[in-house]
């Protein structure tokens, strides 16, 4: 494991390709997701040998990146997005994000003028949704993901106590809006059974923002890391989104 240390925060990554690579690609895991899981394995091992320095990070406070959990927000996902690029030396760069990874990709893009393109899997659009209210009480939701690499459910798992300044912090963005002004280079990637955005809506999310833009869907739910012939298709997809817009 190495950690790095940005401005704010010591961060641990995984890193894949040259280090003097004219661009950067960095993937963005969903809320409590791993930089260690199979698919951003794979994602990075693939745009390394597209000519990406790929970045694979685990977000503040969770994993392996120091911290207590309390500074897992959006506002230090933005955070830690931001000073990576810096950290890199501002090279033009591709965010690959999944689910509120994406969200988080598809925010920093509106501010950051190193982004370049922007790969949104299965990505939410909305405010985190709030917790319940026996939650709300206690001031935390407990939530569990599989450990590495995460390719099927883990009979042990990760918990995490989740502060409800998490959905707090959450409310001040909407990655949605964002997307509707987004003139950058971007490929949405959804999915036929995903749990937290039916396809119908997918679509019209889709159709409501500017080009240049691409569309892909892929036969699977929101854990897309639990089929290896998935997450292959989610690479040659990017792959084809790269070409078309000369992103490397």
């Amino acid at each position: 494991m190495q950690t790095i240390r940005t401005k704010t925060f010591e961060l641990a990554v995984f890193t894949s390709g040259d280090e003097n690579a004219k661009y950067l690609a960095l993937l963005i895991p969903g809320r409590l997701d791993t930089k260690d899981y199979a698919n951003f394995v794979s994602h990075a091992d693939y745009l390394a040998k597209r000519g990406f320095l790929a970045v694979a990070f685990d977000p503040p406070g969770t994993w392996d990146s120091p911290g207590g959990i309390d500074l897992c927000t959006t506002t230090n996902y933005l955070k830690a997005i931001n000073e990576l690029i810096e950290y890199f030396g501002h090279k033009p760069t591709l965010l690959v994000g999944h689910s509120r990874g994406a969200a988080a990709a598809i925010l920093s893009s509106m501010v950051n003028s190193a982004v370049i393109g922007i790969v949104a899997i299965m990505p939410n659009l909305g405010a985190p949704s709030a917790p319940c209210k026996e939650d709300m009480q206690k001031g935390f939701m407990l939530s569990y993901r599989d450990f590495p690499p995460g390719t099927s459910k883990t009979k042990k798992q990760k918990e995490f106590r989740l502060p409800i300044a998490y959905w707090t912090d959450g409310k001040k963005y909407n990655p949605g809006e964002a997307l509707q002004k987004c003139t950058k280079p971007k490929l949405l990637i959804f999915g036929t059974g995903d749990e937290f955005t039916p396809l119908d809506t997918a679509r019209k999310s889709f159709e409501a923002i500017p080009e240049p833009k691409m569309l892909k869907v892929i036969v699977s739910g929101h854990g897309y890391r639990y089929h290896p012939q998935v997450i292959r298709v989610v690479n040659e997809e990017m792959g084809r989104f790269i070409k078309q817009y000369n992103l490397a």
